[in-house]
């Protein structure tokens, strides 16, 4: 009976250690506000006490990526991508963890270049779809979404074996009103997928939600003009800033129900720390002036601007923990990522240097 009952003991506790392990993390709509509170806490706690890592930017202009390294803030190495049919056009750059890989999508020879993220080693490329733009990867590396604005797909592949899985097409009574594919980002489990369409006629852009295991529509929004991306795990929202309409539209990204919209002058780019407490956006047309606006995402209001050196501030980067922004400044002959402190009780940003890349820096990354 005693090797019975210890026999059960064991089972018992290995049954414990197995499903308390488990690496799927519970969908943020399950979480309560305590729950969420105590994982933003985590991750920050994850973060070192000073920043480190790596930013990728990919110059639009010169075919090229650029390597800024974050404890320094000097381009560590730039690195050509490789010859094809066309002159090379990078445009977004995704970092997939899992595989530790940096994807660099080439909009004039359709196709995404993958590198490994340290050595910068061309590791292969894998075509998709005419019209290469934003591109994006849930946070367990099973899928890349790209998407493809002249043939109005999205091609989803792969990272682990580098092929593509899926192509979804743009809802069909949108393209017929001139919509197409722009901005895209996944949830934080991978559960949906988000596509801004933009360039439809009258008065909205949409963004459009997707099943990723079905590929299929689930459900849409109407937006402002020229509508981008941007969500945390801590809350429900979909952070959406429409250039056109000078807001930020926040949706409710299970039902896509419309929240709140927030005034914000210019508002296009978008990024979120991890943490999840302060969205940000940029004032593309505003040539510097309130260049960076942020929004706290616990009561969806603006908490200030910062002004940028340099006009047309487009894309934003900021470190795991939190501590550092990096945004480019696009342009023909623009060669400027500015570089700015934040943190969670200090979120607006403070200028702190600059770093020159190569020309029309566009999308960017932060690789860990």
């Amino acid at each position: 009976m005693k090797i019975f009952m210890k026999y059960v003991g064991f089972i018992a506790l290995l049954l414990l250690l197995l499903y308390g392990c488990s690496e799927t993390p519970a969908p943020t709509e399950n979480l309560s506000k305590l729950d969420i509170n105590e994982l933003d806490d985590t991750i920050l706690d994850e973060g070192a006490a000073h920043s480190n890592g790596k930013i990728v930017v990919a110059n639009r202009g010169s075919g090229s990526i650029s390597v800024i390294d974050v404890s320094r803030d000097v381009v560590s190495g730039t690195y050509n991508l490789p010859a094809a049919g066309n002159t090379p056009e990078p445009m977004y750059v995704v970092f997939v963890n899992q595989t530790q890989q940096v994807f660099v999508g080439d909009r004039a020879n359709n196709r995404v270049v993958v590198y490994n993220s340290r050595s910068f080693n061309l590791e292969g490329t894998v075509d998709v779809g005419a019209g290469v733009f934003h591109m994006w990867a849930d946070q367990r590396g099973k899928q890349l979404w790209v998407n493809n604005d002249i043939d109005n797909t999205t091609s989803v592949v792969d990272p682990r074996n580098l092929e593509v899985i899926a192509t979804v097409a743009t809802p069909t009574d949108l393209v017929a009103m001139g919509g197409k594919p722009h901005d895209v980002i996944l949830d934080h489990i991978g559960k949906y997928a988000y596509i801004s369409v933009l360039g439809v006629s009258g008065v909205n852009d949409y963004v459009v939600q997707f099943d990723t295991r079905t590929f299929q529509e689930t459900g849409r929004a109407a937006v402002g003009k020229d509508p981008h991306l941007s969500l945390a795990r801590r809350n429900k929202y979909l952070y959406v800033p429409c250039q056109g309409a000078n807001a930020v539209y926040i949706l409710n990204r299970f039902s896509m129900v419309e929240e709140a919209v927030v005034s914000a002058s210019g508002a296009h780019g978008a990024g979120m720390p991890m943490h999840g407490k302060t969205f940000y956006t940029t004032n593309l047309p505003g040539g510097g002036t309130a260049g960076l606006i942020a929004l706290d995402t616990r009561s969806n209001s603006v908490i200030g601007s910062s002004d940028t050196p340099y006009p047309v501030p487009h894309n934003i980067a900021i470190t795991k923990e939190a501590q550092k922004l990096y945004l480019t400044h696009s342009g023909g002959t623009s060669d400027k990522v500015t570089v700015y402190s934040i943190s969670p009780k200090n979120p607006l940003p403070v200028l702190q240097g600059e770093v020159t890349v190569e020309f029309n820096p566009f999308g960017l990354a932060y690789v860990k």
